[in-house]
């Protein structure tokens, strides 16, 4: 049987509606996004070039990124608009007791 393990990265009261926050757990560059009540963990760093996704504009559950404007579903992290042609990873989230949790294994 394996454990699932949840790593606490940040306050849910850190979250705002359309924007993003970064978080580093285990050395790894997230992106944490709240949208109509759920909350979402990309990777921070666009794969198209070196532009951090937390910085994005959020328009309903995709984010742009701020230098060539490619959209990434936060859902799974597929490719909506480019020029990026690679998805960006996508981590499980829950929220328990005001904190958000990710599964990183």
């Amino acid at each position: 049987m394996t454990m699932t393990h949840w790593t606490d990265v940040a306050a849910e009261a850190d979250l705002f509606e359309g924007a993003g926050i970064a978080v580093t757990p285990e050395d790894q560059d997230i992106a944490l996004f709240s949208v109509d009540g759920e909350v979402f963990a990309i990777n921070n760093v666009c794969t198209h070039g070196n532009a951090k996704l937390c910085d994005g504009f959020v328009e309903g559950d995709h984010v742009e990124c701020p230098f060539h404007q490619a959209h990434f579903s936060l859902r799974d992290g597929s490719v909506a608009c480019g020029p990026a042609t690679e998805a960006a990873k996508t981590w499980p989230v829950k929220v328990e007791g005001g904190r958000v949790f990710l599964q990183l294994a």
